[in-house]
Formats: C-alpha cells, structure tokens, sequence
C-alpha cells in the first residue's frame, strides 16, 4: 500500500489543486474538472487494488499451514477486469504436495473460478447495462477504463441461474389480488445452433419464440393525488422458461409466490385479466377460484370487428353488442351476429363478423364480467407491461436471439423490474456453481468467517476494539487475512 499512498501524497495531491486552480480560471469548464478528478481517483484506486492483491499473495505465500501442504510452482502476471478498470498484478500458482493440484490459492480465498477475469462488481456492472440495451454495450461499460467482448457477455447471460423467490417473515393482508398477463413474440436466429430452424407450409421459417409475462399487484393507484395517471401497487412479474417448464409449472411459481407472501385465508378473489390465450385462460385447470377477466382492449377491438361496416349506426350496435355480453345469453348474442350479417353481402366483412362473434363466444364468461365491472375489477394493462418489461429490450427493433438467450433475457429483465440487486444475482452464481462443483463447504466457511466477526464484534464488544486499537493497521490486516486462508 505504500507506492500507492506515495503516489497519492507527492502527485495526486498536487495534480488535484493545479485541477482547482484551472477551474478557478474557467468556471465554465465544469467538465474538465470532473473528468480530471474522475481519473486521477480512478488510477489511484487501481494502484491499491493491485497492492492488496499483491500483498494478500504474499500473505499467501509465507503462511506456515500453506508450506506444509502447497510448494510454490511460479508466480505469474495476471490481469483482472473491476467496474473501476483493469487491474494487473502478481500471484502464485501452487502445486498440492499430496494430490499434485495446481490452483492459484488467492482465488480460492477470492472466491473466483479458474481463469475468471472479472470481479463481481464488474459482472454486476455488465448484467445492469446488458438488461437494458446491447451486448456490445454491456462488454463496453463493464468498466471504467476496460471492456470484454460481447460474446463474453453472452456467454455470461446463458449460464445465469436465478434464485427462487422467498417467503415473506409476515404475509400481506388484502382483500383482493390481480394477475395481468400476455405474451411477447419474440424472433429467434436458431433453436440451439445456427440453421436449425424449419420451415412451416407457407415456406417461412418458424422462428417466433413466445415469452410469457404474469405480474401479481394489489390494485391500483393514482400516481399524484391529482394526476389521471395510475400506477399497479406492490407488482411483482414473472417470465416463462420456456425450455424448462410448462403452463402448468409457470403457474405454480406464480401461485407458490402469492401463498409465501399473502394471506390466503383473508383473499375474497383472485382476478386475472387475460386476452384469451389459451395458456391464460386455462389457469383454472391448476389453481381453482381465479376468475378470468377478458381484457377490455381486446374485446372492444372484437366488438368494432363486428360493427365497421355500420358507418353512422357503428356507435349504437356496439352498445347493443356489450349490452347482449352483460345481460343477456349466448344464443341472444348468436341471433345479433346474425342480424349483423344481413346488413351486408360483402365476404370479408360476414367473415370480420363472425371472427369477432367466434372471439367472444370462446370467452364468453371473462366478457361478462369485465363487462358487469364490479368495484374490484379495472382495467388491464398487460399490452403495456409487455412492452416495457419485454419487447423494448427484445423485439421492438430488429434483432434475433436464440431460445436459450431469449429465455435468459426474459428473466433477466424480470430479475431487474422486481428491483433484486445484480450484485447479489453475481453472487448467486457463485454458490449454484460452489454446490455443483462439491465446494459448498469451503463457500459456507467464508461466510462463517465473516459471520465469526461479527460474533466477535457483539460478544467480546469493547475489548475486541481495545485489542484491535494496540494493533498496528499493518498487523490488523494480517489478523483478519489469516482467518481467510485457514482453510488449508
């Protein structure tokens, strides 16, 4: 740490008041001065960056527990990617005496895997801007000073695992809950690999991915007490993984979370408001008790479907129409559908017709009672929701992914719009991979570490602090370090 505090005292220092002179001088230059202390804090961060991980190394290297069981193989220059910018330091691969393993034992105390090139705070940087714009983008900005390639990030996105959602310490209270949901269509490159897809009978290929969206909210709200504007309370949104679950398993994650996070017993209904897909509509078959809402933009468009050709009367026989829905039978609305058809004898609009009486009688319930609009009941805002949390990202402009990305996507942006942390999703890697490799035990013996600090800082209270303040800074750091590497 001296280089760097060196530096900072016989440069940085004098480099930042010849910054405040200069912006003395042109206050306009606002910018200059910014970027100039932006990157002076920058190179000085870097320089203790290398330092630590130099001197954690060698904290390594002399520890008496490690020579009875590692011999020193070479130490090599290493290059690591932070948010702050690339970092290149010195380490040392090891040889196990026993087993004849070659590892790099600082990563190990680190937390890294073999050949890993960026720290969590970078993976986390990348996964924030890949959420919300391009690959290339999110290879970029990774770092301040430093970048990785878009099929680094690519590649990244495809092996995200995302943790199951937890149960709350004390379930909500409400009377009512809705689920909005929709699709997003999504075009793929390939399936798996490239030239995998097939054509269908109109000779185009197949390539339209679905990826479903459902959100669970407690109502609504105006946004300001005065504005027109609403917003959904407490939404939580859920993506489909296509290439792992069906309808069915979707629902259940939906339903898992409303049962973890919501009193059951106090629930007078469950609304969902759908556009009539099958996959929406059928939600009865895994959970009974939802009642189905058909969403108010599809029907109206049906309606007008069945209406455009009766110009100056169109306003009158629609309100007829939704007054059929709401009050009378499916043979009553039938009879209508006729009648509408004897106005003309032109074949596109008799078909206009009976696509929007087929629409309406394949959901007749959901009509009623979006029609019927009991207090509990508003509008829908699914269309909306899959624009923003889907198809800005995926679809709105020309791009191709493939299933695995897409899926991948999906969950990401979900992950994002619940407001989770992409630190945390980082380290979430870190233990899926831990368990899988058979190392949970070393991860959970680093958290047991720090968990033992803390025990420290509560049970022992002020004489911890006493011994700590005797210490010097330099003998601090060994302390604490040593209890990282007494895994060996």
């Amino acid at each position: 740490m001296k280089e760097s505090i060196l530096y900072f005292t016989e440069n940085s220092i004098n480099y930042l008041f010849d910054l405040q002179e200069k912006f003395c001088r042109n206050p306009r230059d606002v910018a200059s001065f910014v970027y100039g202390i932006t990157d002076e804090m920058n190179k000085v961060g870097l320089m203790m960056i290398k330092e630590t991980l130099e001197y954690m190394d060698h904290l390594i290297r002399i520890n008496p527990k490690r020579k009875e069981l590692w011999y020193v193989e070479k130490i090599s220059e290493k290059q690591l990617i932070t948010s702050l910018g690339a970092v290149s330091f010195k380490k040392t691969l090891y040889t196990n005496k026993k087993t004849g393993e070659m590892k790099y034992l600082l990563d190990d105390v680190m937390g890294l895997l073999p050949h890993e090139r960026m720290t969590e705070d970078a993976q986390a940087k990348m996964l924030e801007e890949a959420v919300q714009t391009s690959y290339k983008r999110a290879g970029d900005n990774t770092s301040v000073s430093a970048g990785v390639s878009k099929q680094t990030v690519k590649n990244k996105l495809h092996l995200l695992k995302f943790p199951t959602e937890q149960k709350a310490r004390e379930k909500k209270v409400v009377d009512y809950l809705f689920i909005d949901a929709d699709e997003d269509h999504v075009s793929l490159q390939f399936n798996n690999k490239k030239g995998d897809l097939c054509c269908g009978e109109n000779g185009r290929k197949n390539n339209c991915h679905i990826a479903k969206l459902a959100y669970v909210y407690e109502g609504i709200e105006k946004e300001t007490p005065s504005s027109k504007r609403h917003r959904l309370i407490n939404p939580h949104y859920f993506s489909s993984e296509s290439l792992s679950e069906n309808n069915g398993k979707f629902w259940e994650r939906v339903f898992d979370y409303i049962e973890d996070n919501y009193d059951i017993d106090h629930i007078k209904k469950i609304y969902i408001n759908g556009d009539g897909g099958q996959w929406i509509k059928g939600v009865n078959q895994y959970r009974e008790g939802v009642v189905y809402v058909l969403d108010e933009f599809h029907l109206n468009k049906y309606v007008k479907k069945m209406t455009g050709h009766m110009k100056d009367s169109a306003e009158d026989v629609r309100c007829e129409i939704r007054n059929v829905i709401k009050t009378r039978s499916k043979s009553a609305f039938k009879e209508l559908s006729d009648t509408l058809e004897s106005y003309t004898v032109e074949a596109n609009v008799i078909n206009r017709i009976r696509e929007g009486r087929d629409y309406i009688l394949s959901n007749w319930d959901a009509a009623k009672v979006r029609l019927k609009k009991c207090d509990a009941i508003h509008g829908c805002s699914a269309e909306g929701h899959v624009s923003h949390v889907l198809s800005s990202r995926m679809s709105s402009r020309p791009m191709g992914w493939s299933q695995v990305g897409a899926d991948k996507m999906a969950s990401l942006r979900v992950y994002y719009y619940n407001r989770k942390d992409m630190l945390e999703l980082v380290r979430y890697q870190r233990s899926e991979l831990a368990k899988a490799s058979g190392n949970e035990e070393m991860y959970l013996h680093h958290r047991k570490v720090m968990e033992s600090f803390d025990f420290e800082r509560g049970e022992l209270g002020k004489y911890s602090d006493a011994i700590n303040h005797h210490l010097s800074l330099q003998k601090r750091k060994q302390v604490y370090f040593s209890r990282q590497i007494n895994i060996w």
